[in-house]
């Protein structure tokens, strides 16, 4: 009796069934769904990272990731905003480059260094790819708002082939995250009609803890500084047993009086891309 070959054997036709063309609402739920999937691969690839640094290092730097994609009613309302009427039926192609921010992804960290180095973290990887990066910790926005934005793309790999989606990935540290919240709260409380006073107490508010972070970092990296020390070299500290103390010991205090122990890598304050 003759055996039937497998489906993936050599020889046998695996071409899909053409499927019949889509319909307008079933369009843009694909167009969604891809959004969808994309962020949920760079959530994964930030979930991995959280996890290496959990299991595997002695300090991890990302306390919290979240995600969200936008609604129908926001999409909209974005389009509106980008002078894409949806009346005049603009195209999937025309959204995707004006309505940049669909998927979204949010990476909360302790410290200003840590949204760097996890940016770079995330950005380095070879699918990963930098469309653009808004650096609103050097510089912030009129009203206070700090946070780093990176908009990349990643491959979505569907049964009928790659497609390209864009995800906004926002940086911040816990500091930035809760005034952003408090902020985005006053906002839906007076319907983007605040008044003045809340203003400034919102921008006084946004310097307080700027300052506050800035006094975690600098406390974060004289702590990772010294934690840095071989521990023969905290002995001669501690006891002064070295009239003369070794090359490394000196180069290792040289760091941590500038600062730099621990603290965010050499030029990842820019805004590359």
């Amino acid at each position: 009796m003759a055996h039937r070959r497998p489906p993936y054997a050599a020889g046998v036709n695996r071409t899909a069934p053409v499927d019949p063309p889509a319909q307008p609402d079933e369009r843009m739920r694909r167009f969604m769904l891809e959004h969808k999937f994309g962020m949920n691969e760079i959530v994964t690839k930030l979930t991995i990272l959280q996890d290496e640094f959990t299991h595997l290092h002695d300090y991890n730097p990302i306390e919290h990731v979240s995600s969200r994609l936008k609604s129908r009613e926001s999409m909209v309302e974005k389009m509106g905003l980008k002078g894409l009427a949806i009346a005049e039926q603009p195209s999937f192609d025309q959204i995707r480059s004006r309505v940049t921010d669909i998927a979204g992804v949010r990476v909360t960290c302790s410290f200003v260094s840590d949204v760097y180095r996890v940016c770079g973290l995330l950005t380095e990887q070879a699918d990963v790819r930098i469309v653009e990066v808004r650096d609103y910790i050097d510089t912030p926005k009129p009203n206070g708002y700090r946070s780093l934005h990176a908009l990349v793309e990643v491959p979505v790999f569907l049964s009928g082939g790659t497609v390209p989606v864009l995800v906004e990935v926002q940086f911040r540290t816990v500091a930035m995250d809760f005034w952003a919240s408090l902020e985005h709260k006053i906002y839906y409380k007076y319907r983007r009609e605040v008044p003045q006073e809340l203003l400034d107490g919102l921008r006084d508010a946004a310097d307080t803890a700027f300052a506050l972070d800035s006094t975690m970092e600098r406390l974060h990296q004289e702590v990772r500084g010294i934690d840095a020390l071989a521990e023969p070299m905290l002995e001669q500290l501690r006891h002064g047993a070295a009239t003369l103390p070794p090359e490394e010991l000196v180069a290792a205090l040289h760091d941590l009086g500038s600062g730099q122990a621990g603290g965010p890598p050499t030029g990842s304050s820019a805004s590359t891309s």
